[in-house]
Formats: structure tokens, sequence, C-alpha cells
């Protein structure tokens, strides 16, 4: 009797990594890298409870479709997973995904701390070009 997919199995029978290197090419771009390795240990849902994207954001940008911004997908992921860091002038150190949160965030009267830190974001050499409205 066929009660569907058996759980943890993937159409074609290949991990995440493999579909990477099948899409992406030999080698892989470290961050790539990164995501497919977590996805092949967790499944697409763990990692996104890495980094705030979908399943389906992860899945295209595994199979190099994904039509959105891969270079902020390098980076939050590069951030989450390979620890990078960058020098937030209000924060110190944190990670780049972390930065990129924060530039994300809209304007909140509700603290010193919100206000400074959202004018902060538009003038840092850390801030991406058009960090407006960005997924």
């Amino acid at each position: 009797m066929n009660r569907g997919p058996q759980k943890n199995s993937r159409p074609g029978g290949l991990s995440f990594v493999e579909k990477a290197e099948a899409a992406w090419g030999v080698p892989l771009p470290d961050w790539v890298a990164a995501l497919a390795t977590l996805a092949d240990a967790g499944g697409l849902k763990g990692v996104t409870k890495r980094i705030p994207y979908s399943v389906s954001a992860v899945s295209t940008v595994i199979a190099n479709k994904y039509a959105g911004d891969t270079d902020r997908v390098a980076d939050m992921v590069r951030g989450a997973l390979l620890s990078a860091t960058v020098d937030c002038p209000v924060l110190g150190e944190i990670g780049r995904d972390r930065c990129l949160t924060e530039q994300k965030e809209p304007f909140r009267a509700t603290s010193r701390f919100r206000a400074h830190l959202f004018h902060a974001c538009k003038t840092c050499a850390n801030a991406r070009p058009n960090n407006e409205g960005v997924e």
C-alpha cells in the first residue's frame, strides 16, 4: 500500500549537497556548501530556524534558481552559519546576519536605543546599498 513519500526522503535520492553541486558546480561557494550541509543534517525546516528565509526560498537557493538577492542570502548564511562578523557603531561586533536584520527594522521612537540604531544603520559602512524593503 502506497502511503506517499517516506519521511526524510528526497525526490531523485539526491542529498542537498549533491543537488547544490549539480546546480552551482564544483567547488561550491562556501555559503552554499554550508547551507546545503545544514539542510542535509536537519532538513529545510531546520535551515529556516537559523536564517530568516522560507523553506521554498532555501530550496531554490540550493538549486541556484533563487530570483531574489543572492548576495543578501550569502551574507545571512555567512553570518549565521560561518560566523562572519562586522563592527557595528552601536552594538559593537555582531554577526553579519544580525546586521542585515537590524538594517531592515523600521524606525521606532519607543526607545532612544532603537532610534540611534536606526539612524546609525543608514550611514554605516556595513549598510547594504538598498536596505529598505529588501527581503
